[in-house]
């Protein structure tokens, strides 16, 4: 469901209610006269509509993170807030850039149009930027031949699951966070589709390595052994780009995430 089409369609029929009864219907009706419930209604939702489309739009958005690709810096059922203007200004519901502000860093976690279904949102972590070639072989990553730094730390301890990942600190850019990574998961990627610009990747058992295109970003998830990201459907162009997310707002299972976003 496209929300942001919807909200400007709302936003359309609202104010050009309010407009006609501004300028058309008020002027003709009684000193005193009744609204009409749909004028009445219609010129009360204006304002309201137009303050979140503007601040959805150009400001901020809030998400919810629907499953544990990004764990631990993420968890299921965390609602997010994602920063619409840090990497440009673009147009509502064509999310064209008109204005450029900023691009994308190695170690951004950033919500992106899912490329083989741009319906859908998908929130991952920038881990190479145009030009770079990132390989992840043996679970092991580096980017432009350099290993990205990593310690291992305590084992996690997947609550729901009961069973543990071994978690290590990693630091790519400037961004230091956890990662996950399942012992007994094979190191080689099964199933990568026959996406756009393939050919920039090679596959073999140990893993993957791509070249990343212009104009597009190579994403993972923290959670290396779960998650479905470009290393199985390719890179994300610049115009499926929505925004840089940066606070966790709310969780329903546990209020002391609140803030704890890295």
């Amino acid at each position: 469901m496209n929300f942001a089409l919807i909200l400007f369609i709302l936003l359309l029929v609202s104010g050009g209610i309010w407009l006609v009864d501004a300028f058309l219907l008020k002027p003709k009706r009684a000193p005193g006269g009744k609204d009409p419930w749909w004028v009445e209604y219609g010129s009360s939702f204006f304002p309201v509509i137009l303050v979140v489309f503007l601040l959805r739009s150009f400001v901020a958005e809030p998400f919810k993170i629907p499953s544990g690709s990004m764990i631990p810096t993420l968890q299921v059922g965390d609602f997010i807030l994602v920063n619409k203007y840090a990497y440009g200004i673009r147009l509502p519901v064509i999310d064209k850039k008109i204005i450029d502000v900023g691009e994308p860093q190695r170690g951004d976690v950033m919500v992106f149009r899912y490329p083989e279904d741009p319906s859908l949102d998908y929130i991952k972590r920038v881990v190479g930027v145009p030009g770079d070639t990132v390989a992840y072989q043996d679970k092991k990553l580096t980017v432009n031949g350099q290993p990205v730094e990593t310690r291992q730390v305590e084992d996690y301890l997947h609550p729901e699951r009961l069973y543990y990942s071994r978690q290590f600190t990693e630091k790519v850019g400037a961004i230091e966070h956890r990662t996950l990574n399942d012992e007994d998961a094979p190191p080689f990627i099964m199933g990568a589709s026959q996406f756009p610009l393939r050919e920039n990747c090679s596959y073999d058992n140990a893993g993957v390595v791509c070249k990343v295109p212009a104009g597009h970003y190579f994403m993972m998830g923290d959670n290396r052994d779960n998650s479905r990201d470009s290393r199985y459907w390719g890179f994300v162009p610049e115009q499926n780009i929505v925004g840089k997310a940066f606070f966790i707002w709310f969780n329903f299972n546990d209020l002391k995430r609140i803030g704890s976003f890295q």
